[in-house]
């Protein structure tokens, strides 16, 4: 029987502090109901003080073993982090993920492919789960967004939040779990959405701090138009070579960058509004973590045998959609 890798358990955290459009007013030249109108986000979370995305990711772990109590920190194997907002340039994340939770017994890496670092990283996990050589592995979805906003800048400072969420990854033989998916990436957006400084190409120094490039730099109306089609294209692409239709689909599970997006996802893919996972007016745009974030809101409702479609656009560009049936 073919080896499947199945998501058995979701954890996940948002800060307590929110950050509401009506604070934001008072912050940045822009009103509730511009942001409403144009996002769909009433509301974000934000991770105060020193606390960094492997805290966050920390206490979404500890939020999956709760409802796990079979399972040992020591059986985890594997920690793939996806993030665009690491704790520090190295190590890596997932490495101080698991020094904090106590797993003895896994190695781990970071996975950046913008909003779909997710998607990215949740196929990564699933191939070590097929080829056999694994049993445990957490993908966890975190990030600090607060870190890389320039809140002089009301085109970006309004659209994100902070949080973290994570899924376990084990074998299954019912064919239940990660069953097609189709990821993309097109360098050439970079131009469009990117962080300036920070990297090997301009490395921090007093003038790009002062000029502040190490801030999120958007082209909202070009990765609009692109973020509307990838999303679309690739969740009907995955749909049709499945012979799916919008009927077979329990949820689509969209990243949550802008409301608009989401509609006309979920219009092209013939799903219904109720068909929709939404929280994007609760956390804004939490980047590698608002898929799980939103399997982590919705768990209760998901039944065993559930078709979802999870599917993302990110800086890039980066887009994807991965077909999962839900194993518990």
């Amino acid at each position: 029987m073919k080896i499947t890798a199945a998501i058995t358990a979701v954890g996940g955290y948002v800060p307590e502090y929110v950050l509401t459009n009506k604070e934001l007013e008072t912050i940045v030249d822009t009103t509730d109901q511009w942001i409403l109108e144009r996002t769909g986000i009433s509301e974000r979370r934000i991770l105060k003080g020193d606390r960094a995305s492997s805290d966050m990711a920390t206490e979404a772990v500890k939020d999956l073993l709760s409802k796990r109590p079979d399972i040992d920190i020591l059986d985890i194997e594997l920690i793939i982090c996806a993030t665009v907002s690491p704790d520090h340039v190295h190590p890596a994340t997932a490495n101080i993920i698991a020094d904090k939770v106590g797993a003895k017994n896994a190695w781990g890496f970071d996975v950046n492919a913008a909003c779909c670092s997710f998607l990215f990283s949740l196929q990564t996990g699933a191939k070590f789960i097929e080829s056999g050589t694994h049993k445990k592995v957490l993908v966890v979805g975190a990030d600090k967004m607060s870190c890389r906003l320039d809140y002089e800048d009301r085109n970006t400072c309004i659209l994100f939040g902070d949080g973290a969420a994570v899924v376990l990854l084990e074998p299954n033989e019912e064919g239940l779990g990660i069953l097609d998916a189709e990821l993309h990436s097109d360098g050439s957006g970079l131009k469009f959405l990117n962080q300036k400084a920070g990297g090997s190409k301009v490395h921090t120094s007093l003038e790009t701090v002062q000029n502040r490039e190490h801030f999120i730099y958007q082209d909202g109306k070009t990765v609009f138009k692109h973020a509307v089609k990838g999303m679309a294209d690739v969740t009907l692409s995955v749909m049709a070579k499945n012979n799916l239709t919008g009927e077979d689909i329990a949820f689509l599970v969209p990243h949550q960058a802008n409301n608009r997006i989401i509609s006309a996802t979920a219009e092209r893919a013939g799903l219904a509004p109720e068909k929709v996972m939404v929280n994007i007016h609760r956390y804004g745009n939490t980047t590698s973590a608002t898929i799980p974030l939103c399997l982590w809101d919705w768990e209760k409702q998901l039944k065993k045998g559930d078709n979802l479609m999870l599917a993302a656009f990110g800086g890039g560009f980066t887009w994807g959609a991965i077909w999962v049936k839900w194993a518990y």
